[in-house]
């Protein structure tokens, strides 16, 4: 067993394909000055058929991933014409007299060794762009056209060293089982693919593999755990494909609750909304049938291009979101970047801690170009639909109102070109300071509603980064601490009259539903995958035992006493002691809402069922993990 990351979840078995690095080795050569001028021309037809193979890889690849998703092919397309890149190849040429190959490996080199010695994980993944690009045109004129390409009549599990974005395009998802790589970060541009694809991913096993994986050695990775087995023995083959197979019966069940309200046994509804980055994944809040979209992540329209998006290009997708959720809500971030996520062609100035730096909301409101733009987008578009707009890392009072008054100005812009848009269109923020908490109940009367990010919120409360592996293990979201600004909150809001959500991984964790029981909040918005599972648990959870609970949880003095009390009532409230909770669903199969049958652990029956109607089966169990979704 090797422990690498988790970058795109699932289970996969079969056999390993490995795909040859691409590693050129040619002399180091010179020509003559008299041979410049063909070698500058062998440059640029090489950059002209790059940029065409980009632009048809593209097209062919928009079917799978959308839109969005393949504007990392223009990314690639904008280092091709970018003239720093092209100035140093043409330099190195020109005072050196070398040839247009030796000239782009000496570049690509240069820039990815620049980018790899910063300390931004984001900015060293774009270096696997850099290296994409340069070897693409690298093919070109060293003629070698061929590549060493997975099978198409067979599955497979891909090996490589690290991948691009354009290798990933070639993949046949109905053969890919999986993706293995010894380099690479969850947030680059293939792990991204990789999870619009459905395709599981562990990377980051460089160093820790006995000998390399050889092309048909058998592998199952589990893109959940971050685990990769070589060539096991047949128990863990066999335990895996259980494993598998009640993953898969698992999500059957899961599906059959749809339909159904979200409900507790005792009728207490708590809306169950989604969180998006894209138009792409509206397919699966549909099929889910969430409430609506609770965090709709503005900043992906943002990232993998050359520009800022322009207002119509914003407005199109903000509408075609509002008109494809048919009157259900969707609250739209502004643009909240910054910290970890970075755009190539916004220049952020370097910082020795950019959590606590220039990001979010501070960059809008110095930037109020780009945020009217992208306010006046979101209002023309709610026009369509239910959308409620939110901002992002509020520290302040002054903050909230200056934000406001772009949002007018864009509306008095709007009134005087007789453009439509929902005048009375709702405003909110998200709660993810420890100073947004202790002044609620100031800002609850200036908004209509919060959302609680959970993960930055801890993050916060606990000075812990919980991407710095040295203190990840601190981050701990059932700290005491925590749980007391979750209540300030929620009781400040409620005090006002203002509606108050959870977005973020918490909100998808089950064992934390019986704290929004114990708060009173009623919707919680998650990874699409997470809403099935926390509808099985609210399905069979009380919400009467709200204040019992928090009467219960308001002493603890620790984490541990925390899951205890939780551990508690979600077992309580399950259906029965013999769900199974890590082995699949229960043979019962699918679930039904009703009101309590005041005999914890019984089987509900649907609301209104008559006499001689038939009972229910209970609803299937899934074991307590957490959504890795980040808010």
């Amino acid at each position: 067993m090797v422990e690498g990351i988790g970058a795109s979840p699932g289970i996969a078995m079969g056999k390993a394909f490995v795909i040859p690095t691409w590693e050129w080795d040619f002399p180091d050569k010179l020509i003559d000055v008299t041979d410049l001028a063909y070698e500058f021309e062998r440059l640029y037809d090489g950059i002209r058929h790059s940029k065409s193979e980009i632009e048809q890889i593209k097209q062919e690849f928009v079917s799978v991933l959308g839109e969005e998703q393949t504007q990392i092919f223009d990314a690639h397309l904008a280092i091709l014409e970018d003239p720093i890149f092209m100035s140093e190849v043409q330099g190195i040429m020109q005072r050196q007299y070398k040839a247009a190959e030796v000239a782009v490996k000496e570049a690509i080199e240069k820039f990815v060794n620049m980018f790899d010695l910063l300390d931004d994980t984001y900015m060293k993944e774009r270096a696997l762009d850099i290296k994409d690009v340069g070897n693409r045109l690298l093919k070109h004129l060293l003629g070698a056209l061929e590549e060493t390409l997975p099978p198409k009549d067979q599955p497979y599990v891909l090996v490589a060293k690290e991948l691009q974005p354009s290798q990933m395009v070639h993949l046949d998802v109905n053969q890919a089982l999986g993706v293995v790589t010894m380099l690479g970060g969850k947030t680059s541009h293939v792990a991204i693919m990789a999870r619009a694809m459905g395709v599981p991913y562990v990377l980051g096993l460089e160093g820790k593999l006995a000998s390399p994986i050889q092309t048909g050695d058998y592998l199952i990775i589990d893109g959940d755990e971050g685990i990769v087995y070589v060539n096991p023995g047949e128990p863990v083959v066999e335990r895996y494909k259980a494993r598998k197979a009640n993953w898969n019966a698992m999500q059957e069940s899961l599906q059959k609750l749809a339909h159904l309200p979200s409900r507790t046994r005792d009728g207490v509804q708590v809306n169950l909304a989604a969180n998006i980055s894209s138009v792409k994944e509206l397919a699966h809040v549909m099929g889910s049938n969430a409430s609506g979209v609770g965090l709709f992540r503005t900043e992906f329209l943002y990232m993998d291009r050359s520009t800022f998006p322009l207002e119509e290009e914003q407005y199109a997708v903000y509408r075609e979101v509002a008109e494809r959720l048919n009157g259900r809500p969707v609250v739209i971030r502004t643009l909240d970047v910054g910290g970890d996520k970075n755009l190539d062609y916004l220049a952020l100035p370097e910082e020795e801690n950019p959590s606590l730096g220039y990001r979010a909301i501070r960059i809008s409101l110095d930037r109020t170009d780009l945020f009217k733009t992208q306010l006046r987008a979101i209002l023309r578009a709610s026009h369509y639909g239910r959308i409620k707009i939110m901002y992002p890392m509020i520290s302040s009072l002054d903050e909230l109102r200056r934000a406001n008054l772009v949002l007018d100005e864009a509306k008095r812009e709007l009134d005087q070109e007789g453009l439509p848009y929902r005048p009375d269109i709702e405003v909110g923020i998200m709660i993810e300071l420890p100073a947004a908490v202790m002044i609620s109940e100031l800002l609850a009367q200036e908004v209509d509603f919060f959302s609680i990010g959970t993960n930055d919120l801890v993050q916060y409360v606990l000075a812990v980064d919980r991407m710095n592996e040295q203190v990840a293990h601190l981050y701990d979201p059932f700290h005491p601490a925590v749980l007391r600004m979750l209540k300030l909150t929620a009781d400040n809001a409620r005090l006002h009259g203002t509606h108050v959500s959870v977005c973020g991984e918490l909100a998808g964790d089950i064992r934390a539903l019986p704290i929004w029981l114990a708060l009173g909040i009623t919707e919680l918005s998650m990874s699409v995958q997470s809403i099935l599972k926390v509808k099985n648990s609210l399905l069979q959870s009380r919400g009467s035992d709200g204040p019992q609970i928090w009467r219960e949880l308001a002493p603890c003095p620790s984490s541990a006493a925390v899951t205890e009390v939780l551990g508690r009532y979600m077992k309580s409230g399950l259906a029965g002691e013999e769900a199974e909770t890590d082995s699949g669903p229960s043979a019962a199969g699918n679930a039904a809402q009703a009101p309590d049958s005041g005999a914890p652990g019984s089987a509900p029956s649907f609301k209104g069922a008559g006499e001689g109607q038939k009972e229910e089966p209970k609803a299937p169990v899934p074991p307590p993990y957490p959504a890795g979704e980040y808010c």
